[in-house]
């Protein structure tokens, strides 16, 4: 499931040079089945139609909000300015700092209004999309199935990674 009318998520950049690295998350919601809708807008260059989509989106339903953002990295906090539903961010690296001013610009929100901050980059585009499978899970018990599922077969994969690993050991020996 992709673009859907009835999103649970919505994905939201302030550049669509943020694709390479949110196109990750993308793929996760994807691997879920979970509805979702993608938008770019930027906090500080259409101000106005961030507020406007994020509002929007939650009289249609959408529960949950994944932000990538770069440098003052402010979108996420303007989404949480105006609406009650998690927030859940992903630095970018789109400056010489290599991300690093989008993650403390985000972790560094006011008490008050919370934005959930994860690592820089696709690894935190892909948890991101974790994290909001897991909000949708709390009321969605297929979605938690899938979760249960998806947590196993990392189990079961780590382990027969670890078996490969000593089985190559024990023939170099």
């Amino acid at each position: 499931m992709t673009l859907h009318d009835n999103p649970k998520v919505m994905l939201l950049m302030g550049s669509d040079s943020d694709w390479s690295v949110m196109s990750t998350a993308y793929d996760t919601l994807r691997e879920f089945d979970i509805p979702f809708t993608v938008e770019v807008s930027s906090a500080h260059r259409t101000p106005d139609r961030t507020v406007d989509l994020v509002r929007n989106a939650d009289k249609n339903g959408v529960q949950v909000f994944i932000v990538g953002a770069g440098a003052a990295a402010h979108l996420g906090g303007v989404v949480a300015a105006v609406s009650t539903r998690p927030v859940v961010s992903v630095p970018l690296s789109a400056t010489p700092l290599s991300g690093l001013d989008a993650l403390l610009a985000t972790v560094q929100m006011p008490g008050g209004v919370p934005v959930g901050t994860m690592a820089i980059g696709k690894a935190g585009a892909k948890n991101a999309a974790l994290y909001a499978v897991s909000i949708l899970a709390l009321q969605d018990a297929d979605v938690d199935k899938k979760l249960t599922e998806f947590r196993s077969k990392m189990e079961v994969a780590v382990a027969e990674k670890s078996q490969k690993l000593k089985d190559r050991l024990n023939t170099e020996v």
